[in-house]
């Protein structure tokens, strides 16, 4: 079985996300490698409401274009409410992480639900509480994964992006 690597990124706000999943989509990466977290759903900005049919989860409310667009380009969606975090919305495979996380009832160290699916992807705890850090003050997460090659790839892509942070692990 193939090694599998994941490059995660930091962005302080959705259109800096938004630029870096289309940058990436543009150079040909598998976009069911790639997952985005945000917690953008702030009471200011009036959300009507959410719906699931046929694995995609559409979004009303100020940053519905953002998310509808995401739900387009990824695979899997979801708007969790996470203690302590708030409200979450994941596009991408971390979806079905989190999701085994929460039906395996995996508990690491006071992580989140989100923490435990970026730890069953083999992510660090130290590097996951930064990661959950960033969620509560309202950055965007971007969480690629894949081979060692397609992850180099991805790095080199999202760094052009200028994030905030940008991790190999």
């Amino acid at each position: 079985m193939e090694k599998k690597d994941s490059v995660i990124a930091i962005y302080p706000s959705h259109a800096g996300a938004d630029a870096a999943v289309r940058r990436l989509h543009q150079t040909g990466f598998d976009m069911t490698k790639l997952s985005v977290v945000g917690r953008d759903t702030h009471i200011e900005e009036h959300v009507v409401g959410y719906y699931n049919i046929g694995e995609r989860m559409s979004l009303w409310g100020k940053t519905g274009a953002f998310w509808g667009g995401l739900w387009g380009l990824l695979f899997g969606s979801a708007y969790f409410w996470i203690p302590t975090v708030g409200p979450i919305l994941i596009a991408g495979p971390l979806v079905t992480w989190v999701v085994a996380a929460l039906e395996s009832a995996v508990v690491v160290g006071g992580l989140s639900t989100i923490g435990a699916g970026l730890y069953t992807l083999g992510i660090p705890q130290e590097a996951i509480v930064h990661y959950e850090t960033a969620l509560k003050a309202g950055k965007f997460i971007l969480v690629a994964h894949g081979s060692a090659d397609e992850v180099r790839h991805a790095r080199e892509i999202l760094h052009q992006t200028e994030p905030e942070k940008l991790d190999h692990h």
